[in-house]
């Protein structure tokens, strides 16, 4: 009947529900989990950045805690992303990015002071990995 909702597929069995948990997983989704895996690996390095400022040379527990957490997920997530993605195009996100991001907490946490020259190199850095993303076959392996 036209109209009518179709019913949503079940598995039918226990053996059924643990195939599609264990799926392989098709290419764009290890593509999409590398890049949710780059995306924590950049927050952590800038959280661990950030702290790191603020740790006024590993003297404070709490700012030096989280640049030790922040550098070591960073570094944990930046590996598996290098599972599926390559080096030097995930390095060119994770610096490009990177940079920018700390720029800009480090303008708001730290009262740092960004110029037009930074704003512009800013831009550059952004619209690198921009064009890197859209238009270099390098992305996947």
């Amino acid at each position: 009947m036209l109209g009518s909702p179709v019913p949503a597929w079940r598995p039918n069995s226990l053996r059924e529900f643990r195939y599609l948990v264990a799926m392989p997983r098709t290419g764009v989704m290890l593509a999409a989990m590398s890049y949710l895996y780059l995306t924590i690996a950049i927050c952590s390095e800038v959280i661990g950045t950030l702290a790191l400022k603020s740790s006024d040379g590993f003297s404070k527990l709490f700012p030096s805690t989280l640049v030790v957490l922040g550098y070591g997920l960073a570094f944990y997530f930046l590996s598996l992303t290098l599972k599926e993605l390559k080096t030097g195009m995930v390095y060119a996100i994770w610096s490009g990015v990177g940079i920018v991001l700390i720029s800009i907490f480090s303008a708001l946490l730290h009262k740092q002071k960004i110029d037009l020259a930074g704003f512009l190199g800013m831009s550059l850095i952004l619209a690198g990995v921009i064009v890197l993303n859209l238009f270099s076959k390098a992305r996947i392996h």
